[in-house]
């Protein structure tokens, strides 16, 4: 089927324009043994029915499962109204507001949000979001490095706290941009040791410093005491945050004596479906004085010359589709659906709202953890407080726990053994299990009778 909208006559008068006769002369630069005219690996198309068969089978797999799973993606309660409006046709089939003048809704709500997130993280300005919180990350740490005036060397610090994936996203973005990413190793506690810190200084001070909270494996980091170490090195602090923890946790821009510079984060809990994984928003929060190499959109209010409020694009020579190569960032369209739903959903929860979410969370999470911990050979895999999301140590290998768990419907936790590198592997033991405020006494209940199960059966050890 044709799919290409010029016709022939169209591309023998492009061709005769730019002086060339044929369009395989365009590819001339690359070598010929990397091209291929057979499209062998392409399958046959499906018919509507049976695509559509398809993916109904392969979203049935997602059903009947109790979800405890965590790792940055979490199963939190979407009220109805949260995609009964995102999913309204203004919202659903609007495209990305180039024209601004024409798109004041969209504007409206994307500067309803930036005002949210601003408050919610504590810090001046918000971008108009990005595609996920690891992408999100690579362009704090290159906002991070192009702002920071008094050093230039790109040497940014990594708590080896933050998500392994976040923290590989960020290597894979920035490796070109001739940035250094050095690790920060944690303690026995799974936490950054502030009194530590200085054993990292060399001839080359860190740019910029990443801290998560709380942290990949649910623990809660000395945030003021790195905060106020990384300002006293000249280093800007990048803040990884779960945006729901921020309703009873601290604001980052509210760490240490001036608060972190840049916060960074998934957007994910806020009224957007789990999805097998995908898709989601990221945000990027800062102070004003780094407002101009924020990577994306600014959306600001204003006034027209009668006085009416009007919305518009802020700051566009930041934008690659007015300066292309000098543009801070490459992100063109993102998220903007997702956004709108995460919108919706704090405009809805409130800051109230919000907080008895986190705080439901919060002692959920505590009951279950202790719960687990009263399993002879189970074990904190860290000491300390967290969150809404916690690991323990196994007697066994966590897949013998968690397979089976599944097999009677559970999705009791992700295997830390599938996050660590070859120098880990004495954490292949470990189990990371989040809980949110959808959990019920009865799926408690049946989660620990489960595990008790697995456990026996991999052990032999009962409770």
């Amino acid at each position: 089927m044709p799919f290409i909208p010029h016709t022939q006559a169209d591309i023998d008068e492009m061709l005769d324009e730019i002086g060339i006769d044929q369009l395989d002369a365009l590819f001339d630069e690359i070598p010929a043994g990397l091209i291929s005219d057979r499209l062998d690996n392409v399958p046959d198309g499906m018919s509507e029915m049976a695509m559509l068969q398809y993916m109904a089978q392969h979203a049935e797999q997602d059903q009947g499962y109790t979800c405890f799973l965590g790792g940055g993606s979490y199963d939190h309660h979407i009220p109805s109204a949260v995609w009964d409006l995102t999913a309204r046709g203004e919202f659903m089939t609007a495209y990305t507001p180039y024209q601004a003048e024409a798109s004041q809704g969209t504007l409206q709500l994307i500067y309803e949000y930036q005002s949210m997130m601003a408050s919610l993280t504590g810090l001046d300005v918000s971008n108009a979001s990005v595609y996920d919180g690891a992408s999100g990350l690579a362009e704090a740490v290159l906002m991070a490095v192009r702002s920071n005036k008094k050093n230039k060397a790109g040497r940014v610090l990594i708590a080896q706290s933050v998500h392994p994936h976040y923290t590989q996203t960020t290597r894979n973005i920035v490796r070109n941009q001739n940035v250094d990413i050095a690790p920060i190793a944690i303690s026995d506690n799974g936490l950054v040791d502030p009194a530590a810190l200085d054993g990292l200084l060399d001839d080359t001070p860190p740019s910029a410093v990443i801290i998560q909270q709380p942290n990949f494996f649910g623990g809660l980091e000395a945030v003021d005491a790195i905060t106020d170490w990384a300002h006293a090195q000249g280093a800007l602090v990048i803040a990884v945050v779960n945006p729901m923890s921020l309703g009873v946790l601290k604001a980052p821009g509210q760490w240490g004596e001036q608060g972190a510079d840049i916060a960074v984060g998934d957007g994910q809990p806020f009224g957007v479906p789990m999805a097998s994984g995908g898709p989601s928003f990221g945000f990027i929060c800062a102070r004003s004085a780094f407002m101009r190499q924020l990577p994306g959109r600014i959306i600001g209010r204003t006034v027209d010359l009668e006085g009416r409020v009007g919305y518009a694009l802020t700051l566009q020579a930041r934008e690659q589709h007015i300066r292309r190569g000098k543009a801070t960032s490459n992100i063109c369209t993102n998220q903007g659906l997702l956004v709108t739903a995460g919108t919706i959903y704090m405009s809805l929860m409130g800051p109230q709202g919000i907080r008895e979410t986190a705080l439901d969370c919060h002692r959920t999470s505590n009951s279950l953890r202790q719960r687990l911990l009263a399993f002879d050979g189970v074990t904190d895999f860290f000491d300390g407080p967290t969150f809404h999301e916690f690991a323990v140590r196994l007697p066994v290998p966590a897949s013998r726990i968690l397979e089976p768990m599944m097999a009677q419907g559970i999705l009791a936790g992700l295997n830390l053994a599938d996050f660590v590198g070859p120098e880990q592997k004495h954490r292949s033991n470990g189990m990371l299990v989040a809980v949110t405020e959808k959990r019920t006494e009865a799926e408690l209940d049946h989660y620990v009778e489960a595990f008790g199960q697995a456990l026996k059966r991999a052990t032999g050890v009962s409770a």
